[in-house]
């Protein structure tokens, strides 16, 4: 009996303590904070201190064994490949960006915060998502009763500062509304939306911007609208029907001052090495110097251009240097910031490390031009080492027959360039 009695305590021992080792395994299993995005399409919305939401969609994927996400505007996915578990929480690398997605995943909800690291001031916008949702705006909109289709004549007037001319350009199919805003200093990239009865309603996120546009129609060839920009942004607008409408040419913004014919600069490159224009590898080549920011959007399509162009063209005596203003004004961070552009596009030209974002500094720093307006800003340079061409800003593809134009009238200009001996 003794026995018998030793045995079943034992096992029941052996069985209380292999159920409390389970027990603390499920327990530690299910409260570490390990996080995971359901593969499939999840929209977000971040909520700005004017109380209002900006929406966007994004998708989780599988794709060599990781998780990634893709940011989705009409047409364009951005890849965000970088996302890791940080406490108890996911943080996800907004692509060439610096900035992120800090989440918190329950299942089919997130919750979590919009951060970027490269602003003075704390910049952190809060924002919930929901698994399974495709509509950036109403699943269900009533249905559209005014025709936005066509080009419109657009002012935006700050809060503070003056009011800028754009040209906005719309799609509109049944309710499903896609389109951009041009400006003298660039565009705002790819829109996408919908109109709900008259009410226009457009965003767009690209890991470093988020903006939403509305409007209403004050008669059918004009409308007031708002503009909201990430975290406290705001413009109000108004447009005219106007299919002729148009910008000042970029070829004529930013130019050379008086008694200047070239450009001249020394600053260091990725790796600390001073490099000037003035270097062997330049003599008796056709050179593009492009002012850019790892933080800008228009200076990462621009880059998503030039970087095969130059792979293409640079045996038939082409080089290209990519100035960079960078948010930070350590050289490390700058450089470490330019190396994440030029990993992330595969550029293959020099990047320099030229400043800070700046432009009044920008323009300092290469006193030959009248000022410095936008970023980017293409400089292009014959054999001779004269200034022959200035643009400013840029219509990237989002701005559909503009960008195409630009490319033509681009490769129109580096042909001629190229051929002169």
């Amino acid at each position: 009996m003794k026995h018998i009695i030793s045995n079943t305590l034992t096992r029941l021992i052996l069985f209380l303590t292999l159920s409390a080792t389970f027990m603390t395994t499920s327990c530690t299993s299910s409260t570490s904070g390990e996080q995971s995005l359901k593969p499939g399409f999840w929209r977000v919305g971040l909520q700005s201190q004017q109380g209002k939401e900006i929406p966007f969609v994004m998708e989780a994927k599988e794709e060599n064994g990781k998780t990634v996400l893709y940011l989705i505007n009409g047409e364009e996915r951005i890849l965000v490949d970088d996302i890791k578990q940080e406490n108890d929480s996911l943080k996800i690398r907004l692509h060439i960006f610096d900035a992120d997605l800090i989440a918190k995943v329950d299942g089919d909800k997130m919750n979590g915060r919009f951060v970027r690291n490269d602003l003075a001031t704390p910049y952190s916008v809060p924002f919930t998502a929901e698994h399974g949702k495709k509509n950036r705006f109403k699943e269900n909109p009533a249905p559209a009763d005014f025709n936005y289709d066509g080009k419109w004549e657009v002012v935006f007037t700050p809060k503070e500062g003056n009011s800028y001319k754009a040209v906005g350009v719309f799609q509109q199919k049944d309710n499903y509304l896609t389109g951009t805003f041009l400006t003298e200093t660039g565009d705002y990239r790819y829109l996408e939306g919908q109109v709900d009865g008259k009410e226009l309603n457009l965003s767009t996120f690209d890991g470093n911007h988020a903006y939403l546009f509305t409007a209403t129609p004050t008669d059918e060839n004009t409308l007031k609208g708002d503009f909201y920009s990430g975290m406290v942004g705001y413009e109000s607008w108004t447009a005219k029907r106007n299919e002729n409408a148009q910008l000042a040419s970029a070829d004529t913004l930013t130019y050379l001052k008086e008694g200047y014919e070239s450009l001249e600069f020394t600053f260091p490159n990725l790796e600390g090495k001073q490099v000037s224009l003035a270097d062997p590898k330049y003599k008796g080549k056709v050179v593009l110097v492009q002012l850019l920011g790892s933080w800008c959007p228009n200076c990462m399509d621009e880059t998503k251009f030039l970087a095969p162009y130059y792979q293409k063209n640079k045996d038939r005596g082409l080089e290209i240097i990519g100035l960079g203003f960078e948010r930070s004004p350590e050289f490390e961070k700058a450089a470490d910031r330019l190396k994440k552009m030029q990993e992330r596009l595969d550029v293959d030209y020099d990047l320099l490390v030229a400043g800070t974002s700046d432009k009044e500094a920008a323009a300092k720093a290469l006193p030959a031009l009248n000022h410095v307006m936008s970023f980017p800003t293409t400089i292009f340079i014959d054999r001779q080492g004269k200034v022959r061409k200035i643009h400013t800003g840029f219509s990237g593809p989002g701005t559909g027959k503009y960008y195409e134009e630009w490319v033509a009238d681009f490769n129109k200009t580096m042909d001629q360039l190229l051929a002169e001996k």
